[in-house]
C-alpha cells in the first residue's frame, strides 16, 4: 500500500503570527526622546515612577538642566502662560504652540525658544544648548517649575542626575524646588545589582 506524505496547510498559522506583529506595534507606546543622556547612579530602591503627572528634571554630566513634563494642553497654557511674563513678553503663535507641545522637554532659553521651535527635529537635536539657565540672576527654571505646578499642581517632580553631574548643581536645583515649594520630590536611579 503506497503511504502519502501528510500536507499541513500553514496559512493560519502566517496569519495569526501577523495579526500578532500587528497588534503589537499598534498597541506599542513608544519611549520618547530624552533631552540628554544621564547615567544615574544605582541604589536599592524600588519604586517605580508613574507613567503620568509627572514633571522630570534631568541634569547632565555638563551640568545642563532640561525640563519635561507630559500633557499637550499643560505644555501648551505653560508655554503661553511663559511668554506673557513681563521679563520675556513672548508671543508665540498658534503653530509654535503646537510644535512646543509635542516635544517631551524643555531646555533653552527663553530668548532662544521661537528660534529653536522653528527648527527641523534633526536641528533641534544638533542644537547647541546650555540647558535652561537657573542662575541666581537669571532663574528661568524656577518660572518653568512654577508655572507647570500651577497647571497641574497633582504633579510629581523627579530629579534624574547624571552621576558625573556636580553635586553644586544639584544642590541648586534642589534650592530651586524649596523656592517653588516643591518639599518631596523623587530621584531617580537604576537597580543596584550585586
Amino acid at each position: 500500500m503506497p503511504r502519502s506524505t501528510p500536507s499541513i496547510d500553514m496559512t493560519p498559522m502566517v496569519d495569526l503570527g501577523f495579526l500578532l506583529v500587528t497588534f503589537f506595534m499598534l498597541t506599542t507606546q513608544f519611549r520618547p526622546d530624552e533631552p540628554a543622556e544621564a547615567q544615574v547612579p544605582s541604589s536599592i530602591s524600588e519604586l517605580i515612577l508613574p507613567e503620568k503627572d509627572v514633571i522630570l528634571l534631568t541634569i547632565d554630566n555638563k551640568d545642563r538642566v532640561f525640563m519635561a513634563f507630559d500633557g499637550q494642553e499643560h505644555r501648551k497654557n505653560v508655554l503661553k502662560k511663559m511668554g506673557e511674563k513681563d521679563k520675556y513678553k513672548v508671543a508665540f503663535t498658534t503653530e509654535e504652540s503646537h510644535t512646543f507641545s509635542n516635544l517631551t522637554s524643555v531646555g533653552i532659553p527663553m530668548g532662544e525658544l521661537k528660534e529653536w521651535l522653528h527648527l527641523s527635529s534633526d536641528g533641534r537635536n544638533d542644537y547647541p544648548t546650555n540647558g535652561v539657565p537657573c542662575d541666581s540672576l537669571n532663574n528661568q527654571l524656577y518660572d518653568w517649575l512654577y508655572e507647570a505646578r500651577m497647571e497641574n499642581p497633582q504633579a510629581m517632580v523627579a530629579i534624574k542626575g547624571d552621576r558625573d553631574a556636580s553635586y553644586k548643581k544639584v544642590k541648586q536645583v534642589i534650592k530651586i524646588l524649596e523656592e517653588v515649594k516643591v518639599f518631596k520630590f523623587k530621584l531617580i536611579t537604576n537597580m543596584k545589582v550585586e
